[in-house]
This record gives C-alpha cells, structure tokens and sequence, in this order.
C-alpha cells in the first residue's frame, strides 16, 4: 500500500512538471510569435514609406525641373534601406540597430529633401499631387512610430519571459534568446535649434 501510494505521489509530481514545462515552453513561444507579428508589421509600415517614394520622386521631377542632387540622396538612401533585411528570427540587438540606423538615414534624407525642394519650389508644395503625398508620408512616419512601440512592447513582455526564473531555463534550454528593441535616433535627445532669419 506504501509503495502504492509513493508510485502515485512521484506520478503527480513527474506529471505537474511535465505540464509546467510544456505549458512554460507555449508561453515562450507565444511571447516569440508576438515579437514577429510585430516585426512583420514594422516592415509592412517601412515598405509603405519605400514604396512611396518613387511617386513622390515622379512628382518632384515633373513639377520641378528634376531637382537631380536632393532626389538622388533620397533614391539612394531609400536604397540602402530597403537592402538591409532582417530575419525575423533573428531579432538580435545588433541587426534591429543595423536596420534602425538605414531607416533612420532615410527618414533624415527625406526630411531634409522634402524641406530643399520646398524651399526652392514653393509653386510645388500648392500641387494636389504633392500635398497628397506629403500626408501620406506623416501619415506612414506616425505609422512607423506606432508600429515600433508595439514591436518594443512585444520585445519587452518576451524579454522579461525568457529572463524570469524558472522560464529561463526552459529558454535556455531550448534557444530562446533576448531580442533587440528599436532606440531613438542619435541627438534626437538633443533639443531642436530654431533660428528665424529676418
């Protein structure tokens, strides 16, 4: 009867850990499956931004007179940042910081090129055509803002999973490493110098 009941007692206690490791290996892996919805929606939004791009160069070079020098600095920085891929399965620190930094010099070149052509052709900025895109783009940038906190949430809520005893030795065990968050820009903690020139 003694032995009976010891079989059984070990029987429970090798059954609750088995549920406990296979209900902690679900959860680990529900955490990473959020992390790269999130990521595949922060490439969608950047894919929007790309793709508006050659209209907005179509539309500057009609209206224009091709502005050659301005137009070529966003081609090329769209350029570099649509050839820097990241796996979603490999969301280290160094290839979010490695996709961040294209996309952050090609949110800057098209700032600085948008504001350039304002400037010289403000017979442009009054165009149907150009104003369109214009909201499109702030609206694409607030997207991006949205879509990167989110992806930064779904990156906390794993981290913390994968980092938390005992989940961490199941994520040890089975490869769960800590991914990258996206960070603000260099200087952006730097307040903005406003100069008016009279």
């Amino acid at each position: 009867m003694k032995k009976i009941s010891i079989v059984l007692i070990i029987a429970a206690v090798v059954g609750v850990c088995i549920i406990w490791i296979v209900a902690t290996y679900n959860r680990l892996v529900a955490c990473d499956e959020s992390v790269s919805q999130a990521w595949s929606q922060v490439e969608n939004v950047y894919k929007r931004r790309a793709d508006l791009i050659p209209q907005l160069v179509a539309t500057v070079q009609e209206a224009a007179n091709y502005e050659k020098g301005t137009l070529t600095e966003i081609i090329e920085a769209r350029a570099k940042a649509t050839s820097v891929q990241v796996d979603a399965n490999n969301l280290s620190e160094a290839n979010v910081a490695q996709f961040q930094k294209a996309q952050d010099a090609l949110t800057s070149a098209l700032g600085r090129g948008l504001n350039v052509i304002v400037e010289r052709y403000p017979e442009l900025s009054a165009t149907k055509g150009f104003q369109d895109l214009q909201v499109q783009l702030e609206g694409t940038e607030n997207r991006i803002a949205t879509e990167r906190a989110r992806f930064n949430d779904a990156v906390a809520n794993y981290n913390k999973t994968i980092r938390r005893f005992p989940n961490n030795i199941i994520a040890s065990i089975n490869g769960f490493e800590k991914k990258g968050y996206f960070s603000a820009p260099e200087g952006s903690d730097e307040p903005v110098k406003v100069e008016f020139d009279f």
